[in-house]
């Protein structure tokens, strides 16, 4: 019998838009997690060997097609557009709404951002 290591937690941040990096990176240095924030431009982030920044070409959904082609169940995806959290939630990841609204359900079986 083989036991395979579980699969570090990557946070991805669909990062043009998003309110809440700060918070983000808090949080990944707190729990030395990875996270990948990609965006369509440049943007800082902080100095640290948990953060890395991808900036992908120009173009309609193309930071979107980024993340929904890399990211697997047990991550976490940040964003505010609902069409990627559903592509992320179908691979299993997790897809969290500023300010934290949660859904792993299909898109048609939730709002973005869900009712509360």
């Amino acid at each position: 019998m083989s036991v395979t290591a579980a699969r570090p937690i990557t946070i991805y941040v669909d990062a043009d838009a998003c309110p809440v990096k700060a918070e983000v990176y808090r949080v990944a240095e707190r729990h030395r997690v990875r996270v990948v924030v990609v965006s369509n431009s440049l943007i800082a982030i902080p100095r640290s060997p948990l953060v890395e920044r991808v900036v992908v070409g120009a173009g309609l959904d193309v930071a979107d097609d980024w993340i929904a082609e890399r990211a697997v169940r047990g991550d976490v995806v940040v964003t505010n557009d609902v069409p990627l959290a559903a592509r992320c939630a179908r691979a299993g990841a997790d897809a969290i709404a500023p300010p934290g609204a949660r859904s792993t359900r299909p898109r048609s079986a939730w709002r973005w951002p869900p009712a509360t």
